[in-house]
């Protein structure tokens, strides 16, 4: 047999070479954006990409607060969120949540789009979101994408 004989390669911990990366969230609609972080977090980005491993690289969020949601969004829909207690139902507009948290919406957009194991959250932790310009990555020198 004169077949060419490929090797599937798997991805490891020791194999995987992680970058930090720098996303603007000014000007975007929050789940186009979040989507992107998403797949940079889970490394589907990378050829190599193994769903059972780590793949995905660091990324630093600036500008969480000026993410923009379309239509009426802002005022019309209401985010909830229930503390397990009875009458622990708490509900609010995503224009005064921003003012009060203004990373919260983003870094739960994100977070819903891992999966929801230890993987994930593992994914997770490598996801830094800033309300304004200014970071604390700036030793790592994240690379700019759009």
């Amino acid at each position: 047999m004169n077949q060419l004989s490929f090797k599937t390669r798997h991805a490891n911990d020791k194999t995987v070479t992680r970058e930090w990366l720098l996303v603007d969230a000014e000007n975007q609609a929050l789940g186009r954006v979040a989507v992107k972080i998403a797949t940079i977090l889970i490394g589907k980005h990378k050829a190599y990409f193994t769903t059972h491993v780590d793949c995905g690289d660091n990324v630093v969020v600036i500008n969480a607060e000026k993410v923009r949601l379309t239509g009426k969004k802002m005022t019309d829909k209401k985010v909830t969120t229930y503390s397990g207690y009875p009458g622990g139902l708490k509900t609010e507009s995503p224009k005064d949540l921003l003012k009060r948290k203004p990373t919260y919406m983003l870094e739960e957009a994100v977070r819903g789009m891992l999966p929801k194991t230890r993987l994930g959250r593992a994914m997770y932790r490598k996801l830094y979101v800033y309300a304004g310009d200014k970071h604390e990555q700036a030793a790592q020198k994240p690379k700019p994408i759009k």
